[in-house]
């Protein structure tokens, strides 16, 4: 393999490896998620 290959290859899964946490990082958020719609608010603590 060449070195820019290999190099490339590194890039890529850090990019992976980056995306993967922040997605985990929003699924583990906690909040407040406050919806309005036809049958009223609707308040759901996390």
């Amino acid at each position: 393999m060449s070195r820019n290959f290999l190099i490339i290859l590194i890039a890529m899964l850090a990019i992976f490896a980056i995306g993967a946490g922040y997605l985990y990082y929003q699924e583990r958020q906690s909040g407040i998620d406050i919806e309005i719609n036809e049958h009223g608010v609707t308040i759901d603590g996390n």
